[in-house]
Order: C-alpha cells, then sequence, then structure tokens
C-alpha cells in the first residue's frame, strides 16, 4: 500500500552561505521592529532628553541669551526676535546630533562588541533588511524628537507661522543626510577613536558654523561658501524660514535646500546599505 507523501513547504530564497533568506519587505519590517522592541526597553531613559533637553536650549540660548541680543538691537537679524531666530534652527540641529549619535555607537556595537547584526545575519534576515532598520529607526527617532521640539517651539510662541509642523520632517531629513554617511563609515571601525574625531572635528563645529546661533553672512567671507556646502545649514535655514513663514520670499533657495539634503540623505543611506552588506557577508 502506497504512502502519500506530505506537501513539501517550500524553500525560502537563499545566499551561497545556505542560509534562508525573507523577502525584502518582511525582512525589513522585521529589522524595523527588533529596534521598536528594543527602544521599548530603554524609553524611559530617552524621556529627559527628548523633553527636557528642547526646553534647557530655548531657555538657555533663546531666554536668556536673546534678552541680551534683543536689547542691543536684532537689525543683523532681520529684525527677528532671537528666539524665534534659534528655535527652528536648534531644532534642526539637535535632530542632527541625536543621529549622529545613533549611527555610532549603536552601528559600532552591532558590528564589534555585541555583534548584534552578525546574530540578525545568521537569521533569515538580508544585509539590507538590517540596514533598513537601524536608518528607519532612526529617522523615527528624529521625528520624534523633531515633534517635541516643535511643540515646545510652540508652546514657548516661538514660531510665527503654521508650517513650522514641516519643519519636522525638515529635521529628519537633515538627520538622514548625515546619519547615512556615519554609518557606513562606523560599520568599518573597531573602536571608538572615529567616533570621537566625528563629534570633535564634525558634528560640534557643524553645530557652530552652519547659522544656528548666527547668520553666516556674519562669517569671515573667505570660509562663507563651506556653509554653504554643509547639509546642516540648508536644514537650519530651511527649517527658519518655515518656522518665519517666508518660505515664499524665496522660493527657489529653500527647494534647492531640499534638493541637496535629499540628495546627500540617499547618497548616504544607499552608502550605507553597501558597506553593511560587505562587513557581514565577508
Amino acid at each position: 500500500m502506497a504512502v502519500a507523501e506530505a506537501p513539501t513547504r517550500p524553500m525560502a530564497p537563499s545566499t551561497g552561505d545556505g542560509v534562508p533568506r525573507q523577502s525584502a519587505l518582511r525582512g525589513a519590517m522585521a529589522a524595523y521592529e527588533h529596534q521598536l522592541l528594543l527602544y521599548r526597553r530603554t524609553w524611559r531613559g530617552s524621556i529627559f532628553g527628548s523633553f527636557a533637553q528642547p526646553v534647557l536650549f530655548l531657555v538657555a540660548m533663546g531666554v536668556g541669551l536673546g534678552s541680551f541680543v534683543d536689547r542691543a538691537g536684532s537689525g543683523a537679524l532681520g529684525g527677528v526676535p532671537y528666539l524665534q531666530f534659534l528655535a527652528p534652527a536648534l531644532l534642526a540641529s539637535t535632530v542632527m546630533q541625536g543621529s549622529a549619535f545613533e549611527a555610532t555607537f549603536p552601528v559600532l556595537g552591532g558590528f564589534r562588541w555585541n555583534r548584534r547584526y552578525h546574530a540578525m545575519y545568521a537569521t533569515p534576515l538580508t544585509p539590507y533588511a538590517i540596514a533598513f532598520g537601524q536608518i528607519a529607526w532612526t529617522a523615527t527617532r528624529a521625528t520624534m524628537v523633531g515633534a517635541i521640539f516643535a511643540l515646545v517651539i510652540v508652546l514657548f510662541g516661538a514660531a510665527r507661522s503654521w508650517q513650522i509642523v514641516l519643519a519636522v520632517p525638515v529635521g529628519t531629513l537633515t538627520a538622514l543626510a548625515f546619519a547615512g554617511p556615519i554609518a557606513a563609515f562606523m560599520s568599518t571601525q573597531r573602536d571608538t577613536t572615529a567616533f570621537n574625531s566625528i563629534w570633535r572635528f564634525g558634528i560640534t563645529p557643524l553645530f557652530l558654523f552652519s547659522g544656528t546661533f548666527f547668520p553666516i553672512e556674519q562669517l569671515p567671507e573667505q570660509i562663507r561658501p563651506i556653509a554653504w556646502l554643509l547639509p546642516l545649514w540648508h536644514g537650519v535655514d530651511l527649517a527658519r524660514a518655515l518656522s518665519l513663514g517666508t518660505v515664499g520670499d524665496n522660493p527657489g533657495v529653500h527647494i534647492a535646500h531640499v534638493l541637496i539634503l535629499g540628495t546627500a540623505a540617499v547618497v548616504g543611506v544607499l552608502a550605507m546599505f553597501v558597506m553593511f552588506r560587505r562587513q557581514l557577508e565577508q
């Protein structure tokens, strides 16, 4: 008597190492869910930074220092009170710094310390899915922090236009323009030496000289073009224009801001995907 054979389950596509791989969409969402579950265990530690940092920045710099700047006259700021000049720039700068951090220690740890990415690669997740989970979560965190900062700006009365809402995705785009290339670079590192260099010679000077605290027109004319090449200045200037409601005054410039930020973000994220694959498949 013949015994009927049980139907076999189709195998998932696999790579050369014999590990079956999920579909691109399922794998990407699984990697993103992993990041979300991690945050559910650690979100309490980020409450102070997410909520208190915007308030402290605006009180110390916008209200405290701003009172002296406004007293001396705000002609250099186009007649805009210093708090309204500073607040949207701090939104873009703070989101950028937070995303740069997300692209340094977590990425270095995932490859070298706890080797979390290698453990994920031992499952049906592809390198692209793992990279997507990391950068998508970075974008999510950037949007969350930007939204909280925008709310604080509104509560402080530092926004002139409802378009401050659009400064949140601008902050996210600015964050991606930095997080992608930094994550790609950190995937190749073996210790924190590069991390210190990134912050000391990259993030901190950008924060100070990208028009956050004063117009770049006040920089020496010889180094002013450098600010124009920096992604952070484009994010700062666009977020400020949205908050002040002056985007329509010079739309061509602000369209250029979006194009430059978008290009930097796409190129950086693609570089991150390539480097994650190289590091995991070697």
